[in-house]
């Protein structure tokens, strides 16, 4: 690995460019100027960041002005805190939108019933909701514990680890579990280590199946699936249900990330069909003039990476899916059901309490109809038939084709890393065949609602200096300048990989280990949590062998990164063998934090006391590439308790009670197998109940 880290001859010119103007006199500023292109010296802000002529952002070198230290305390700031407060940021939204949806209101209620439906799931028990159904994560800790599955050679050559180091996959967690890499001094990295596993606390999602095609039974299109035996996930003879290899985060306030998912693979701009964006060149969607004219048409819809999210899971092998099923199989067999069907709508539901049935579900007759509601005729009015090869097939052409039992194709990596093509060999409508455009704008929709802004922050930062506690100020002190934490966790969305917070700059160059510099994605850290080659995260590749990592892209013309990733320009120009990416994850915000444990990419960590201090000790594994910021802060311990009391004013009481807009439906989940006979085990089922707008008692988190 570190052969593709080494730096050049041109990475030394670089950093000897950045040494000399390091010893230019800096000026202290307060506020940039609005257009940094007109700077004409070298000027540090109170933040810290130098700037040099023309704006470029240098890093700090030990030059310059020393700015005093802030008081840990911050007693009455509301002019600085107001960059706290998520109520002032608005919420980001494709400039497009109106050239595919006709009704936003009708687009929400078909955005939240696709997403708690357990009807999508290839087994009719996984919804999108069933692993963020808990302050939008998952708080499950029973048959949660999925191996190292991730992990890679030194070659970059996948070389999972099948094995279970902290206990059978359906092990009942326990608080001594946790934290998976144990020391004997927590506070000290270097102490001995009492324990140590690269298992991950993931996910249930579905037992290993592959898609064999659609039956009609009495007039119900319905999944043909096969069991496939599973190498890992077994009890005796029994298939389990398969665990995601990384933790769920939360898809609360996910709309202002510019790319989602831990590695950022779903993209900012959605192509209509799949995560990739522009990256995937043969997505495509049709498009229907008049009824009988259909044509296949590329889109692209910016500021999207929820709706590149949202379509990934339900076709995923580990998630929701049989192997092999596409979306327009899924459309097929979902359009005509009615929404909800077997799921308890609350009374006072938010958005859907208008539509709900009094035993269930939606009065809405049919998923179709409510696609007519909220989509423009042209991309579902066409009357002709789609063929699986992409063809239209005119109307006096058509055939009844079955499709063949042998058409499904086992996926046999895991698809949270990869990416399925097959072709289930059938014809579609334009409505089936656009579903996938359908079901990810419509979560999208749904998903920009899930915004929590109204934490004790929030009103702190607005001018309510009684908003936080003594102990809670101090811990804000503690956070933006001793823990340092505000460096990574920015701004309002305490993301630097918000949208907010990286428009313009999609790369940051910053002190690595060993000492050099290195560019990186903005707003991707590697803080050593695990070693690299157990999950190489951002430093992955796509499907047609193009790097994850945008600033990995920098070889590239300016034109294809452009294509690639829907940004006109957002790179500086440095060399193309200093930039990183492995090991690299996307930071997470840290709203609702309290609620949403187990914690980071591998759910190592169950508290937050043990989050504050993995960082106290400057993590865990410290390799080439490991952000140089992230170092022991010593904090004592009473440092350390203000600072998770601090965390715990993020927290939204909306979302720890289920209020609108985080209301929701009936949801049943699984917990486990209930009996190991046959070939797939059955399931224990936990009922999440509906809850209205006024929302309910709450849950306990996580091992409560």
């Amino acid at each position: 690995m570190t052969s593709f880290l080494r730096p050049s001859l041109a990475a030394v010119a670089l950093l000897l460019a950045h040494l000399v103007a390091a010893q230019t006199p800096v000026t202290l500023v307060h506020t940039l100027p609005a257009d940094l292109s007109s700077l004409k010296t070298n000027v540090k802000t109170d933040a810290g960041e130098i700037y040099g002529p023309k704006g470029t952002l240098l890093p700090d070198l030990g030059a310059g002005v020393e700015l005093p230290e802030a008081p840990e305390v911050v007693a009455d700031e509301p002019f600085e805190a107001v960059k706290l407060s998520l109520r002032r940021l608005p919420v980001p939204k494709p400039s497009n939108l109106a050239d595919f949806v006709a009704d936003e209101k009708a687009a929400l209620v078909l955005g939240k019933a696709l997403f708690w439906d357990m009807q999508v799931g290839s087994d009719g028990v996984m919804a999108c909701a069933s692993c963020h159904f808990h302050a939008g994560a998952d708080n499950r800790s029973r048959a949660q514990l999925s191996p190292g599955l991730l992990r890679v050679s030194a070659t970059g050559t996948s070389s999972p680890d099948n094995t279970f180091q902290t206990g059978t996959t359906t092990r009942q967690l326990q608080p001594e579990d946790f934290p998976f890499h144990k020391l004997r001094s927590p506070d000290n990295r270097d102490s001995a280590v009492l324990r140590d596993s690269n298992d991950v606390v993931g996910s249930q999602g579905v037992s290993n199946f592959r898609f064999r095609g659609l039956v009609a039974d009495d007039g119900v299109v319905k999944e043909w699936n096969s069991s496939v035996n599973d190498k890992v996930f077994t009890s005796g003879s029994s298939n389990l249900r398969r665990v995601t290899p990384r933790n769920a985060p939360s898809v609360i306030n996910a709309v202002f990330n510019v790319r989602n998912f831990w590695d950022g693979r779903a993209q900012r701009v959605f192509n209509g069909v799949n995560s990739w964006g522009g990256r995937d060149a043969g997505a495509f969607v049709w498009r229907s003039s008049a009824p009988g004219l259909l044509a296949k048409v590329k889109i692209a819809l910016d500021r999207s990476s929820l709706a590149s999210q949202a379509v990934g899971p339900a076709l995923s092998s580990f998630e929701m899916s049989s192997a092999g099923r596409e979306f327009p199989d899924l459309g097929k067999r979902l359009l005509p059901l009615r929404p909800l069907a077997n799921q308890r709508v609350h009374a006072s539901d938010s958005v859907l309490a208008s539509r709900a049935a009094t035993r269930g579900g939606l009065t809405t007759t049919t998923y179709a109809e409510l696609v007519r509601a909220a989509f423009r005729k042209e991309w579902w009015q066409g009357t002709g038939v789609i063929s699986d090869d992409g063809s239209v097939l005119e109307p006096e052409k058509q055939e009844a084709r079955r499709v063949a039992a042998t058409n499904g194709r086992e996926k046999l990596d895991d698809d949270d890393a990869k990416f399925l093509t097959t072709s289930s060999f059938s014809t579609y409508s334009q409505m089936e065949a656009n579903f996938s455009l359908f079901f990810g704008l419509a979560i999208q929709i749904y998903e920009s609602t899930l915004v929590s802004n109204d934490a004790p922050i929030d009103r702190y930062a607005e001018g309510d200096t009684k908003a936080l506690t003594p102990l809670q100020l101090q811990g804000l002190g503690l956070f933006n300048k001793k823990a340092r934490c505000a460096s990574c966790h920015a701004g309002a969305t305490f993301t630097a990989a918000a949208l907010v917070e990286a428009t313009e700059q999609r790369v940051e160059l910053g002190d690595l280990i060993p000492k050099s510099l290195g560019v990186y994605d903005a707003g991707f850290y590697n803080i050593g949590v695990r070693p690299i080659l157990e999950d190489i995260g951002v430093g992955a590749r796509d499907p047609w062998g193009k790097p994850l990592a945008e600033s990995r892209l920098i070889s590239l013309s300016r034109s294809a990164r452009a294509a690639l990733t829907g940004y006109d320009e957002f790179f500086f120009q440095f060399p193309t063998d200093i930039v990183l990416g492995y090991g690299f994850f996307k930071t997470p915000s840290l709203r609702n934090v309290e609620l949403t444990a187990p914690y980071f990419h591998n759910g190592s960590q169950a508290t937050l006391e043990q989050v504050v201090s993995f960082y106290n000790r400057g993590g865990d594994f410290r390799e080439w590439g490991h952000n140089e910021a992230v170092r022991p802060l010593n904090l004592t311990a009473a440092e350390q308790a203000a600072l998770v009391a601090f965390l715990k004013s993020l927290t939204d009481d909306r979302v720890r009670y289920d209020r609108a807009p985080f209301d929701h439906p009936q949801l049943f989940i699984t917990n486990g197998p209930k009996s190991t006979n046959g070939d797939t085990a059955s399931d224990t089922l936990i009922e999440i109940p509906a809850v209205g707008a006024a929302g309910g008692a709450g849950r306990k988190n996580f091992l409560q």
